[in-house]
């Protein structure tokens, strides 16, 4: 009998060590798949990014084409062509101040004649990089944030650019119709140049979308996530900029928000995510992941922080000029880059 209760009493412990093993081998194997998620997800660098020569982005200029665009050259939807091209002349007229090439890319649809105001800097090559926003808005909105601010940007990196000594093209592109009724088809206007660069043989080394570069917030909780479990990765508040790139795309979200951080001080993340959670396609970036290029958007995530997006409340005052320099700043510093070496 004593017997037979030590043997029951050895194989409960048996059973109870196979399950301690078993349970700690799960829990390594949780760990390590948060680790490589963590890791994929949000690219975090290993070591502290070289600080690169600072360029004087100035605040005022960023103001002076979000208040010109959202105020005097109002309203810019798709139901407003004319105003549309008052505001492509303006677009047309700020790049050019800076020396590089400039051509409209005209398109019709229903009717309408829009455009894509293109700026070209460095010499004429085969492979380039593009850098684009869309000066369209959501309805008859002042839409500062939704993209003024990306215009106004995109208008900077045309003068910072020109006085860099670039070894392969750099196409600044300002595209029209990127806001519903025609977000997600073919007739975007960065649809129309992303199709216009494939068809036409020309590799694109990296897009990047400016979509909303200029709203921040210190406040608690002022931030917010697609998912949840985000908020375990990312601050709660709304005081960096970030970069957003599809899973594939893990290694150049880690190059470009390094660069970033390189030049300027301004908090950078950087998310690679499956294409169905909200937000991850929501710009002109999802043209050129449809043509088959590598892309990016920089942005201060829209409607996860800015609750001003598509209303009239989207106005010039409520955006942060010198934080949005220091964003520039870094897109800059991305290009640069990205444009020296592979």
């Amino acid at each position: 009998m004593a017997s037979s209760i030590e043997t029951q009493w050895q194989s409960q412990r048996e059973r109870r060590r196979r399950l301690a093993r078993i349970t700690l081998i799960l829990c390594l194997i949780i760990a390590t798949c948060g680790i490589v998620a963590w890791f994929w997800v949000t690219q975090p660098l290993l070591s502290r990014p070289q600080s690169t020569q600072a360029v004087a982005v100035d605040p005022a200029r960023l103001e002076t084409d979000v208040r010109m665009l959202s105020g005097q050259l109002l309203p810019r939807d798709q139901t407003h062509p004319q105003n549309l091209d008052r505001a492509a002349a303006y677009i047309h007229s700020r790049l050019a101040e800076s020396g590089g090439r400039v051509s409209e890319q005209p398109f019709t649809i229903s009717g309408n004649t829009y455009r894509n105001v293109i700026c070209s800097l460095g010499p004429e090559s085969n492979e380039r990089i593009v850098v684009g926003a869309h000066y369209d808005s959501y309805h008859e909105y002042p839409a500062a944030d939704d993209n003024a601010s990306g215009v106004a940007g995109l208008i900077e990196l045309s003068r910072l650019l020109s006085h860099a000594q670039l070894p392969l093209q750099v196409d600044l592109v300002a595209f029209s119709l990127e806001e519903p009724p025609y977000f997600g088809t073919a007739h975007m206007g960065s649809v129309i140049h992303a199709q216009s660069l494939n068809d036409a043989g020309i590799s694109v080394r990296a897009m990047l979308s400016l979509e909303m570069i200029g709203y921040f917030s210190d406040a608690p909780d002022s931030q917010s996530f697609p998912v949840s479990l985000l908020r375990a990765f990312y601050p709660s508040q709304g005081n960096f900029i970030a970069v957003v790139g599809s899973l594939g795309e893990s290694s150049l979200a880690r190059r470009v928000k390094r660069a970033m951080l390189g030049a300027s001080s301004l908090p950078v993340y950087s998310i690679n995510a499956p294409r169905f959670v909200p937000g991850v396609d929501f710009s002109d970036h999802l043209s050129y992941w449809k043509a088959g290029y590598d892309a990016l958007m920089i942005t201060d995530t829209a409607f996860y922080r800015n609750h001003n997006y598509h209303t009239a409340n989207d106005t010039p005052e409520r955006l942060d000029y010198r934080r949005m320099a220091m964003a520039v700043a870094g897109v800059y510093g991305a290009v640069i880059n990205l444009s020296t070496s592979n």
